[in-house]
């Protein structure tokens, strides 16, 4: 058999080694409006701007400037808001998406473009949770992949409150500020033009243009002035990965224990933990592989009057849309357990994890090879308006008003988000998994003689057929209408502010039931169904830093293809998504602000100081909306309990609650000596809880992977629409030493106490009235039978017994004929019609379920450390800076796992190490950003269980030279080093996600008129 490795064209890796050799505005703070235009002149005036902006400003604020029009540090936002300290930042795909600042992550974070705050929504896998990718709604964390950099002039980072800022960001406010007409003089363009190659990338192009043009104009007079920026970005890549579906954790007893994790007294088992030990069992291990492909398109018009010199008028309408096309596949080896294991070798950590397992099957099992299309949309409308009036010489006041939207959705075939198609080989007659090294491994003993594949002694497409399918898709479309007057009174020595705000925001957030389709089933009932559309892949080749076993088999097919095909082999099934939805919210917020502040300046002791105090008032009305749908369970194999949602029953229920809150904020600025700056700063501040805890129902109802009876432990999750915002009571103190124009040293410590920290919550409890099909009187009653018969009770014999006393017809005898072959085990588990529904005798399912709660209180930490240094007229440069964040709430990993745990997430140190050269139009920067390991997640999956991402870093490098004043060329490159992105749970051997990543190149030139 030939198998496809999709290796690096000869192209790609030319263009490797080619790129690898050459490596040898409305929120702008008032206190700083006096502040001296700086001419931007290149890598360092565009650093001389931001250190110019965190010198002169109140509180701790920090800034990245462009060079110049079109000349933003790095192609990507959140790539370039890393290197401020105190940043750091989440990857998807290996791309900058969400920012995460001083520990608090990005629903934490207000975004703003140009002073105004911008609507979030990301539904990208339409919610399936098949790895650390997929989204399923929710959000209020604006993700930076949707805007490409060219058009920015500046962003800058707010990292202390004050009364004018509009309030959701406790990490920080984050002001992202595009460039005006007026801001330049006459007529200005720029067109950039890039080739973009991924060395990820195995199907798409290996080159992809990225293209840029930006025209400016402002009249003489600056009466008038229009500006348009249009871009254009493709990027195609893959990626190969690692996932665990789930670590379930319990503690070691009785060997014979039917609910046992592990009950096969029979079994070897190496190293076992002692009596009462806590030890861990995984679901699976599942290799995947995606290719990619990412259309950006931005666009933005912006129009400004100003008839006299005290008015001015603007207009703007901003663009954005991000296309994602990706295909993704899987393989995918399930533990069976039951009286098929055979060896559990375990290591020797506090949470005992295995590090071999072995199976054997005497009937065969199947291994995975899921298929997936995945297609999403994020879409971004704003259009506003802004006016300036100084009224007189010493007052001013602006008004500015905005509508905007964005909308993430899924657009595939068949209206589908993600559509999968589920394929399998029922040929594994014995597995081993090996955990022992960073990537998982497993070895298979395969038989193409038995349940129907082709006998040619090999595993192809011969052996391949379907199980079930997917079609699902979700949608978050979120809007925000915002209105703010600000007025100033300039005092001889100051100046006193005051502004009223009004935001209306609406989220509504849905994902279709996504209902199991069965085609050939979960036994594979017909393998070689598709023939040639299903082509072998050596996936585990795909690794290139880990190591993988030989001989594991893979298989690529588009599933779009794959369900065309099913709709003739499978005559009925549906044509495309379900009208029925798993969950529909609506959150409405209204809020309604008024702040005063007032900025004093003077002298003490011959040292010249500034005091900036306010206190904002808002309130908050929440309306939130849920939809209702019957759900149920249906058992239709061994670990197969599948949720169902029933549209044809449903209601819509409703909650409202408010808040208000008062919040001061005082900073302190004193200058100890000419160049020597002291603050201190206090202020309130605070977050509003994600979308997603503040529904009315419950959702994600999964059966636990078995029966109830043997131990299996159903999940949902519920919302919380009562949810008050956290609250932060936040100090900084900071010393900063300006020796240069571009050079400073800057030391910082800061502390915040919150209050109303969502915690989550784990409630055992009836949903909905949904019955337990696992558990109950039938169940019993199998239980028994089988063991009248003296047959091992474990998963799959209680769901071939129960439906066997269902189905007594299913042999001439009835019960007295089973004997628990492999093949009745098949005929009772394949067969139409026989799959198992909860009744009115059985029992309601206890959900574990995770709730959101507002009873938590903790106490985040840290000091802040920087430098920039230019030597001299060298043109050589530096840029360090080091973060230490700390929480008094960690996860505690030896835990119940029978109980929730409360912990601050996203807390690590993080550094920035940026060497850079600029001279007689050279540019050269090569930049470090290192994070440390950080937990992402608490209470995940069935046992409570963290999610760390282990420590990263990242070596990126960017050369340009400007041939004449007009024209430059420009090389980067980012991650060059290739690293890799890699997750666990209680230990480090509980892998969640590994991810193999690799470089991206682009070279480009750009021509300014």
């Amino acid at each position: 058999m030939t198998k496809i490795r999709f290796a690096k064209t000869h192209l790609a890796k030319s263009l490797s080694l080619v790129l690898g050799a050459s490596m040898c505005a409305p929120l702008v703070a008032q206190e700083a409006e006096d502040l001296e235009v700086i001419q931007v002149t290149g890598l360092r005036g565009s650093l001389q701007e931001a250190a110019a902006i965190k010198r002169s400003s109140a509180g701790v604020v920090d800034a990245i400037s462009a060079e110049d029009i079109g000349k933003f540090p790095d192609t990507n936002l959140a790539e370039s808001l890393q290197r401020i300290t105190g940043v750091s930042i989440s990857r998807t795909n290996g791309e900058g998406s969400e920012v995460t600042v001083r520990g608090f992550g990005g629903g934490n974070n207000m975004i703003t473009l140009n002073g105004r705050t911008m609507p979030a929504a990301i539904t990208y896998g339409a919610g399936t949770g098949a790895d650390g990718t997929t989204k399923g709604g929710n959000t209020r964390s604006f993700d930076f992949a949707n805007l490409a950099s060219e058009s920015i002039r500046a962003v800058e980072v707010y990292k202390t409150g004050k009364a004018n800022i509009a309030t959701g960001g406790i990490g920080a406010t984050i002001n992202i500020i595009t460039a005006k007409p007026m801001d330049q003089e006459g007529f200005v363009a720029t067109v950039g033009a890039k080739a973009v190659h991924d060395t990820t990338n195995r199907t798409g192009d290996d080159l992809t243009p990225e293209l840029s043009a930006i025209m400016s104009y402002a009249n003489d007079d600056k009466t008038f002035g229009v500006s348009l920026s249009a871009v254009h970005q493709e990027r195609d890549s893959g990626y190969t990965g690692a996932t665990v579906n789930n670590w379930n954790i319990d503690y070691w007893d009785d060997i014979a224990d039917p609910d046992r994790m592990w009950n096969n007294a029979d079994a070897n088992y190496v190293n076992a933990p002692e009596q009462g030990q806590l030890y861990a069992r995984p679901n699976d291990i599942r290799y995947a592989f995606s290719n990619t492909q990412r259309t950006r398109d931005n666009m933005q018009l912006t129009l400004q009057f100003a008839p006299t010199d005290d008015f001015k008028a603007s207009v703007d309408y901003t663009f954005a849309e991000n296309e994602i096309v990706e295909q993704r596949g899987e393989i995918g080896n399930w533990l069976q357990i039951g009286t098929n294991t055979g060896t559990v070798e375990f290591d020797n950590s506090a949470v005992k994890t295995p590090i071999y397992i072995s199976e054997s099957y005497a009937g065969g099992v199947d291994e995975g090879y899921e298929q997936q299309w995945r297609e999403q949309t994020n879409t971004l409308d704003s259009v506003g308006v802004n006016f300036e009036y100084n009224v007189n010489d010493d007052f001013k006041i602006v008004f500015d008003a905005h509508d905007s939207t964005m909308h993430s959705r899924g657009t595939g075939p068949r209206g589908s988000g993600e559509l999968a198609v589920g394929l399998g080989a029922p040929t594994v007659v014995s597995r081993e998994w090996f955990w022992d090294a960073d990537l998982p491994t497993y070895s298979n003993v395969y038989d193409d003689s038995i349940r129907g594949a082709n006998n040619n002694g090999q595993v192809d497409a011969g052996d391949v057929g379907s199980s079930i399918a997917r079609i699902r898709n979700a949608s978050q479309k979120s809007s925000i209408t915002q209105y703010k007057l600000d007025a100033t009174y300039f005092l001889d020595s100051g100046h006193f502010d005051f502004g009223l705000e009004a935001r209306e925001m609406e989220s509504r957030s849905f994902q279709t039931a996504g209902n199991n389709i069965a085609l050939g089933n979960w036994g594979v009932a017909n393998p070689g169904e598709f023939g040639d559309l299903i082509q072998p892949f050596d996936l585990p080749g795909e690794f290139d830093d880990f190591t993988t076993r030989s001989g594991g088999y893979g298989f690529i097919a588009n599933a779009a293809d794959l369900y065309t095909a099913a709709e003739a082999l499978y005559p009925g099934i549906p044509s495309g998504v379900e009208d029925a939805l798993s969950f529909d919210d609506t959150i409405q917020e209204d809020t309604l602000a008024a702040y005063v502040q007032v900025s004093l300046e003077g002298e003490i002791g011959k040292m010249p100081f500034s005091i900036l105090t306010g206190i904002r008032y808002e309130t908050t009305d929440v309306t939130s909306t849920s939809l209702i749908s019957r759900n149920y369970f249906q058992w239709e194999d061994n670990n197969d309990v599948v949720a169902y949602v029933d549209g044809s029953e449903t209601s819509y229920v409703s909650a409202d609650s408010d808040y208000d809150f008062l919040l001061p904020s005082l900073d302190l600025r004193l200058e100890i000596q000419d160049d020597l700056i002291g603050r201190f700063s206090y202020s309130k501040t605070i977050a509003r809880a994600g979308f997603g805890s503040l529904g009315v129902s419950a959702s994600n109802f999964a059966g636990g992977g078995g029966s109830t009876l043997l131990g299996a432990q159903p999940t949902a999750d519920a919302s919380n629409p009562a949810l008050l915002p956290l609250e932060s009571s936040n100090v900084d103190l900071s010393l900063e030493w300006y020796y240069d124009e571009t050079s400073y040293v800057s030391a910082g410590l800061f502390q915040k106490d919150v209050v109303n920290f969502l915690g989550s919550r784990q409630v055992d409890q009836p949903l909905l009235g949904i019955r337990d099909v696992t558990g109950g009187p039938r169940a019993e009653a199998a239980a028994q039978a089988l063991a009248d018969r003296n047959i091992a009770l474990d998963d799959t014999s209680l769901y071939a017994m129960m439906v066997l006393l269902s189905q007594p017809e299913a042999f001439p005898g009835g019960a007295d004929d089973y004997t628990g072959t492999p093949e009745q085990i098949q005929q009772l588990a394949e067969t139409d019609g026989w799959d198992l529904l909860a009744n009115e005798d059985d029992p309601e399912v206890i959900f574990r379920t995770n709730t959101p709660d507002n009873n938590r209180a903790a106490k985040i930490y840290g000091a802040e450390f920087a430098v920039q240094h230019f030597f001299g007229d060298s043109g050589f440069g530096v840029q360090a800076n080091y973060t230490v964040v700390r929480g008094d709430v960690g996860f505690d990993n030896e835990a119940d796992p029978n109980q929730s745990q409360f912990a601050l997430v996203g807390l690590s140190d993080t550094a920035n190490l940026v060497a850079m050269y600029e001279k007689d139009g050279f540019q050269a920067r090569l930049a470090l950003n290192w994070r440390d390991k950080y937990l992402a997640e608490v209470n995940k999956g069935s046992s409570n269980n963290p999610r760390y991402v282990e420590s990263y870093t990242q070596l990126d490098v960017n050369v340009s030279y400007d041939i004449n004043d007009q024209f430059t060329v420009f090389f980067e490159g980012l991650n060059i080093t290739e690293e890799d992105i890699r997750e666990h749970a209680r230990n480090e051997t509980q892998l969640w996600y590994a991810t193999d990543l690799g470089a991206r190149y682009q070279l480009g030139a750009r021509y300014k008129f």
